[in-house]
């Protein structure tokens, strides 16, 4: 099977790939490298560098895959804070792009990347799939309804099959942004004190990336492992998973486990003191707490290794090391 992989250089791409070439199939990792690298893409998968809103160098890539896994989008979320358009293009318009280039080219199945931020500041938590009305506070998470709504139109009208997954909060290596990956890199500046943005008491699901790439392969296998029927009226299939693993962990949590760790790591006589701010958002457009409901997807059989907090803890070390290990590089 040939898979195709947007946002395939970048954090939960690149790794993907990987996962989908140890299972022998072909990979072709397409990505402006905005936010990904050249160097995350592995070895033995194609690359394409080029962006999703070039309609026709994107079906020109696409063309005889069998699968696409849409990936990429702009995932600062407070990005769109300073610029408002920026999840219209690189989330909206490069989602119904991608959609479009499906329907020309012929290719039907679809792994599509949503988020919690869809859900905005739910008053059910957990929060199940079916939680309604979705009125999401941030551009990045009106982006992301939007783009759910286009893929399930186009799974409806144009016969394909699509899996939707609400992630979590994604860490671990070769990350981009984030609060651990901030705050690593602001104590490589200043390790006498972690300022944090709001007051620490925000609580967030979060998943390792490990994890994600486990749940997305499962209900891969689990739902789309039979040939696509050749009639589009009986072939088509939409399903929306929360991806997350169990329970959340806060701010505090987390820039005390980030503070203690490079402390360890860099062998400092003492962890460097927290300075938090006083709102409970860290920017404007931040759900201060978001607990996702992943039972739907562990009735299928799936579960993550890992909850929240040793997620996190697992992360903290990874991005420390890489963080400690550039540094040194540069």
């Amino acid at each position: 099977m040939r898979v195709f992989i947007t946002g395939g250089a970048g954090f939960i791409g690149s790794q993907m790939a990987a996962r989908f070439l140890e299972l022998g199939h072909a990979v072709t990792c397409f990505d402006n490298l905005v936010l990904g690298r050249r160097e995350y893409v592995p070895s033995g998968a194609s690359f394409v560098e080029e962006d999703l809103l070039n309609l026709d160098r994107l079906m020109r890539a696409m063309k005889g895959h069998d699968l696409v896994v849409h990936l990429a989008a702009n995932s600062d979320i407070s990005k769109g804070v300073e610029k408002s358009d920026v999840d219209l293009k690189n989330g909206t318009i490069a989602t119904f792009n991608t959609l479009e280039a499906m329907r020309k080219v012929g290719v039907h199945d679809l792994l599509f990347a949503s988020t919690s931020a869809i859900y905005g500041e739910a008053s059910v938590k957990p929060t199940p799939e079916n939680y309604g009305p979705l009125f999401p506070i941030s551009f990045y998470g009106a982006s992301k309804l939007a783009c759910e709504a286009l893929v399930s139109s186009f799974a409806h009208n144009c016969g394909f099959r699509a899996i939707v997954f609400r992630f979590a909060n994604i860490v671990g290596p070769r990350s981009t942004h984030g609060a651990i990956h901030d705050f690593a890199g602001r104590l490589l500046k200043d390790s006498s004190v972690l300022k944090v943005l709001g007051n620490g008491t925000q609580q967030k699901s979060y998943l390792h990336v490990e994890d994600c790439i486990d749940g997305i392969l499962f209900a891969w296998k689990k739902l789309m492992s039979a040939p696509a029927a050749t009639d589009p009226l009986k072939r088509e299939m939409f399903e929306c998973f929360n991806l997350a693993s169990l329970g959340v962990s806060n701010v505090k949590f987390l820039a005390t486990t980030v503070a203690t760790e490079f402390a360890s790591a860099q062998r400092l006589s003492a962890v460097p003191r927290l300075e938090f701010g006083e709102s409970d958002r860290g920017w404007v457009g931040d759900v201060a707490y978001t607990w996702l409901d992943g039972s739907r997807l562990q009735q299928l059989g799936w579960k993550a290794q890992l909850d929240s907090n040793a997620a996190v803890e697992k992360a903290v070390r990874e991005i420390i090391k890489e963080k400690i290990e550039g540094a040194v590089a540069l």
